[in-house]
């Protein structure tokens, strides 16, 4: 999704919402990954 600052409001900060958001994608994927890893690991190893 591309957003164009110019037709915005001038007081959003949009490079700085884009870079959190980003953050927060890869944070989630992380996450993610490493909430499958504990359930993997748990299913070797206590099962």
């Amino acid at each position: 999704m591309k957003i164009n600052p110019a037709d915005c409001h001038p007081d959003m900060d949009y490079e700085q919402h884009t870079s959190t958001y980003a953050l927060f994608l890869k944070f989630a994927v992380w996450g993610t990954i490493a909430t499958a890893a504990l359930v993997l690991a748990l299913a070797i190893f206590v099962a």
